[in-house]
């Protein structure tokens, strides 16, 4: 199971893992916490006045659409999307927005989902959302809450029997040492880099989250069923943006893994991994 905060974010954290192993036959579910009705138009093509008046409709019909190409179910968790505050200083958040919401409102009904689905890998965001939306961090603090929960029979007992994950990970997709990696790949061919201005600005006070790295998922494979699960989500991804500056052969090439850092886990493992379910065939057969 996969936690994120709005439709869009699956197809582009962790979208190849998740194909990869839907096509080695394991169940996967992705749980979106909001419908990301106040997300911005980020494409100049759906740019128009009946997209921005339907925003909600269309971003649900694009979460089907995305989630059918990777062969994963899904489920809506209900809350408001917060939007992202910007201005100096940002604007409060818009009252009854996900971020909002207090945790005893909003860990149930993951809670109650994770006991449905019955997950043994949970995938959320660090605490720090990945990047600091209001809806990320909030979605970590949820997911965080409700891993630990879901096997507690002394909580919400109304969300359903207990279960109780084994494996709870952060992804960590945008790491400098991997935007470095596809810059210098791509100056050694000649090419032109798009992340030669964002290298520029990086704030070197931030660290790298590379050094939280603990499990790389190999799913090259799987690149072009992730872009196309990104494409489906039209509102947002433009189709000339950054998210496809590099050709396939290199991302295959230089960066042919998805990364994770594992967080909690109820079972033996050594790291670094290279699967999420490493130790638990184990445990489940135990």
């Amino acid at each position: 199971m996969a936690v994120h905060a709005h439709p869009d974010d699956e197809s582009s954290k962790g979208a190849a893992t998740m194909a990869r192993y839907v096509a080695e036959g394991h169940e996967v579910m992705v749980v979106t916490c909001t419908g990301g009705e106040r997300g911005s138009i980020l494409n100049p093509a759906m740019d128009r006045p009946d997209v921005l008046e339907n925003m909600d409709e269309y971003r649900r019909k694009e979460m089907a659409r995305a989630a059918e190409i990777l062969g994963i179910s899904h489920q809506w968790l209900g809350f408001v999307d917060s939007g992202f505050p910007e201005g100096d200083p940002p604007p409060p958040l818009p009252e009854g927005c996900f971020a909002l919401v207090p945790l005893e409102e909003s860990v149930p009904p993951l809670v109650r989902a994770m006991r449905e689905f019955k997950p043994h890998v949970v995938i959320t965001y660090d605490e720090n959302g990945g990047y600091p939306h209001p809806d990320h961090i909030r979605c970590h603090e949820v997911s965080v809450a409700a891993f630990d929960a879901a096997g507690d029979p002394d909580l919400y007992p109304e969300a359903g029997e207990v279960w109780t994950p084994l494996k709870l990970y952060y992804s960590h997709g945008f790491s400098r040492a991997k935007i470095e990696a596809m810059h210098g790949a791509l100056l050694a061919r000649g090419m032109e880099s798009p992340y030669t201005e964002w290298l520029a600005n990086w704030d070197s006070s931030r660290g790298d989250v590379a050094s939280r790295v603990t499990t790389r998922i190999e799913c090259a494979e799987y690149f072009e069923q992730r872009d196309a699960a990104l494409l489906a989500h039209a509102t947002q991804i433009d189709p000339d943006s950054r998210w496809f500056a590099v050709p396939l052969e290199v991302q295959r090439d230089v960066w042919p893994h998805e990364e994770y850092e594992l967080v909690r886990s109820l079972v033996d493992t050594t790291l670094p991994e290279d699967d999420l379910f490493s130790g638990i065939s184990e445990k489940v057969r135990a």
